[in-house]
């Protein structure tokens, strides 16, 4: 088989949505894992629009679920190849670190880390075999700097931006690469119905509420300057089609000034000017 294959996770949305349809455009074969197939409808429509819809295999696949996870094992066996991964599945988990029980951690981690590690340990064999392979983790800005009131889902992140750079240097020996995407704030559902705060943080009891509020207000304000998902999935385009091969690559208006910022800075600085725009004492 002279196609290549590609396996996205989260596909039926957002970036995973819009990565595989151009993965299928380019000429690759893909796997498309969504937890509810019945999800499939607006990217099997996209599909067939671009005339795409041959290049597409939905299937099942829930990271969390072991059973789930065994059963995508199998179907991998019968294909037999695997040539690019791109880690997408994943939701933002937030609220106050006080008020965000552990079973509401553990759940955020076990999508957006341990779903990560899964569904990887299922396809590094077959990219050793073949001497080859690329591995595409979709991490976050909140991967490398902290913002209040998203703990869990920070906190996830810089976990797979561990993750990530241990298996960089592990894989690389085989031919494979590994690489880490650290969008900023991007038109993608992540934001809206991804989004689950816990519920104490909404309450209007809560200590933390004017906390939220101002948060809230400043994340509706930024909504208009949202950047285009499209963007994000050229550079995975990119990185497939090796014209590029960096580790880490942030993406979106302001991300890079953000970190540079952080690497000068002193935190006391970095904390004035967050709480600052936030319109909180420090």
């Amino acid at each position: 088989m002279n196609q290549k294959i590609a396996v996205v996770t989260g596909s039926n949305s957002g970036f995973g949505l819009l990565t595989t349809l151009q993965l299928a455009k380019i000429g690759f074969k893909v796997i498309a894992t969504m937890r509810d197939p019945d999800k499939r409808v607006e990217l099997v429509s996209q599909a067939k629009k671009i005339g795409v819809e041959q290049s597409i295999h939905v299937h099942s696949l829930e990271v969390t679920s072991e059973e789930s996870i065994s059963e995508f094992s199998s179907f991998l066996t019968d294909i037999g190849r695997i040539d690019v991964l791109l880690n997408n599945a994943g939701y933002a988990a937030g609220g106050f670190a006080e008020e965000v029980s552990i079973e509401e951690f553990r759940a955020q981690f076990e999508t957006n880390l341990f779903g990560v590690i899964r569904v990887t340990q299922l396809v590094l064999p077959y990219m050793r075999k073949q001497g080859e392979g690329k591995i595409i983790n979709m991490s976050s800005i909140s991967g490398r700097i902290g913002f209040p009131g998203l703990s869990p889902y920070v906190s996830s992140k810089h976990a797979l931006e561990g993750y990530s750079e241990s298996l960089r240097l592990e894989v690389k020996p085989f031919g494979i690469d590994v690489h880490l995407l650290e969008p900023g704030s991007y038109r993608t559902n992540i934001w809206t119905s991804g989004k689950k705060i816990t519920s104490r943080s909404l309450d209007r009891h809560s200590p933390y509420y004017f906390y939220m509020k101002a948060i809230n207000a400043e994340i509706e304000a930024g909504k208009d300057s949202l950047g285009d998902p499209r963007e994000v999935v050229a550079i995975v385009s990119d990185l497939v089609l090796n014209k590029r091969n960096h580790f880490r690559i942030p993406i979106g208006k302001g991300v890079r000034l953000t970190l540079l910022i952080k690497s000068i800075l002193s935190w006391g600085i970095l904390e004035t000017i967050v709480l600052k725009k936030l319109r909180m004492k420090n």
